[in-house]
């Protein structure tokens, strides 16, 4: 039992280290100014950056956009599958995750050839607007509808792990017995049950729209990402600043949905 213990705070040690020391090099070279010593201009020069907050806003109403999206999606379809079509699942799970193993640069391309052939094709139907509204640069749409795909494989992995710890279809009847619809029985009897999945979904989901960078750069847009990197090539302090204040507010968004999570599930077992 010694050398088992031994042995996993060493797995622990090791893999701190890992993801420290380059964190704490980023923020020694922030805040370590040849010539002027300690510093901590780049972390008060964040907010007042150029672009900043426009883009992280528009990251931020991105992810909000793509995690609505993507649950009234999903939520439904997982449901159903688990009630009235098991045997579907498979198929299901292997076409949520062909994103994973669809490389970002292909998929771009997919998206480029489609934006290139409506406009060449459907100029003259009401749909040639369409195409031009989804790459408004203000709220590109065509960057949630690519969120949308590339979060499936996260998204559906949460919540078939949250269905799979209560008993849906007990929970569906006992709501259609009492008189309620099927909307009604989704979200007064399930949708509750499912919090915790919920927000694991929608955690992840917001860590991936806003750590995304190849699509919205090929694509020719300026989220968050594409703003980090655009600032390095003229302030590379200041970026790193970001990218760590970012990770921190990561890490501190995934302790609180940790601990509201483990809130949420002491409350229902009392």
């Amino acid at each position: 039992m010694a050398r088992l213990n031994l042995w996993r705070w060493g797995v622990f040690g090791l893999a701190g280290l890992y993801f420290l020391l380059p964190l704490a090099a980023s923020v020694i070279f922030t805040i370590d100014v040849p010539g002027q010593g300690l510093t901590f201009d780049a972390y008060t020069q964040i907010f007042s950056a150029d672009g900043f907050t426009s883009s992280l806003l528009l990251s931020l109403e991105l992810a909000a956009t793509t995690i609505v999206v993507v649950l009234l999606l999903l939520v439904p379809a997982t449901v159903a599958l688990r009630l009235g079509a098991p045997r579907l699942r498979p198929l299901v799970e292997v076409v949520c995750s062909l994103p994973l193993v669809l490389p970002p640069i292909a998929f771009v391309a997919g998206i480029v050839t489609v934006l290139k052939w409506g406009p060449e094709h459907l100029s003259r139907t009401p749909l040639f607007q369409t195409f031009v509204a989804i790459q408004n640069p203000d709220f590109p749409v065509v960057l949630v509808l690519a969120y949308v795909v590339m979060a499936l494989p996260f998204v559906y992995r949460a919540l078939d792990a949250g269905l799979g710890a209560i008993d849906v279809r007990t929970l569906v009847e006992a709501a259609r017995s009492c008189g309620a619809g099927w909307p009604q029985a989704l979200a007064q009897a399930v949708l509750p049950n499912l919090r915790g999945a919920l927000l694991n979904a929608s955690f992840l989901t917001l860590a991936l729209v806003l750590g995304e960078f190849t699509v919205a750069q090929l694509l020719g847009f300026r989220p968050f990402a594409v703003w980090i990197v655009t600032v390095s090539g003229s302030n590379a302090q200041l970026s790193v600043a970001v990218s760590v204040l970012s990770l921190l507010v990561t890490w501190a968004l995934l302790l609180v949905l940790a601990g509201f999570g483990g809130r949420t599930r002491t409350t229902s077992r009392g």
